[in-house]
């Protein structure tokens, strides 16, 4: 029996087919989870995700618009997921975002107030008022043995990683808030848990000035002599999001091929 058969799951954050949540989508899907997507409002968004949802198989998808910085968006995204599911299994947040002028060597000192502000916003508080929205749907999956939460990191949340600059906050106050969450809805058999990727050529990663750099110190110097690719995620979301993980919570886990190892 695939390990998440009869399991359902919210996916947040597919802009196209090299983003880390499409990836971990592919995994989910192969192991019979039931999947219903979000994306940004707009014809051309919708139709961008659609097509990278299409890619992996899927036809007719439950897709629908959600700003997850507007509570009315995520309030309607939660109940159109009720409407075709009785439960939520998985919830997967895989979305950031901060003005990428700030995102250069040497820019973090400028970074204005409201810049600070909406990267924070989106990249972490998004992660608490979406699990606190569906944390009935999410509850409701104990039986089934309890519902998995499951947000994106990097490693320029705990290390200075030049150019990453304002993100690297957001990322550590997802970490942060993902424990936080973690300790208030175990007694829900709700797991929540933070995948910190290694560097992954996606949308987002290109706002991210020195990135070139990035990718090659990854590809040289992890322990695996190679840099990550999306399946490796996919795979650990797929660990994270069974039954293989029922005693792990709060947890960040590296997949990076080793590179967070490394002291220079």
């Amino acid at each position: 029996m695939p390990l998440l058969d009869n399991k359902s799951a919210l996916i947040v954050g597919i802009a196209n087919e090299r983003s880390y949540a499409w990836h971990i989508t592919q995994a989910l899907l192969a192991h019979g989870c039931r999947c219903a997507f979000t994306h940004l409002p707009g014809e051309k968004n919708e139709r961008r995700t659609r097509r990278a949802i299409e890619a992996l198989g899927v036809t007719n998808p439950l897709l629908f618009p959600m700003d997850a910085s507007s509570d009315a968006d995520v309030d309607a995204a939660a109940t159109r997921f009720a409407e075709r599911f009785d439960r939520m299994d998985v919830l997967v947040h895989s979305i950031a975002f901060a003005d990428r002028e700030f995102l250069a060597p040497g820019r973090f000192i400028d970074t204005p107030r409201a810049a600070f502000a909406q990267a924070l916003d989106i990249s972490a508080y998004t992660l608490l008022a979406i699990t606190r929205r569906c944390r009935e749907l999410l509850a409701r999956a104990a039986p089934a043995g309890g519902a998995s939460v499951l947000a994106m990191s990097y490693y320029g949340g705990e290390k200075v990683v030049p150019g990453y600059n304002v993100m690297g906050v957001a990322k550590a106050a997802l970490e942060c808030t993902a424990r936080y969450l973690a300790w208030e809805l175990g007694p829900h058999k709700i797991r929540v848990n933070v995948i910190s990727g290694g560097y992954l050529r996606t949308l987002a990663s290109s706002a991210v000035g020195g990135t070139d750099e990035m990718e090659r110190h990854s590809a040289e110097r992890a322990p695996l002599r190679r840099a990550v690719e999306g399946a490796d995620v996919g795979k650990t979301a797929v660990y994270l999001a069974s039954d293989l993980a029922s005693g792990v919570t709060g947890e960040t886990i590296y997949v990076d091929c080793g590179v967070s190892t490394l002291g220079v």
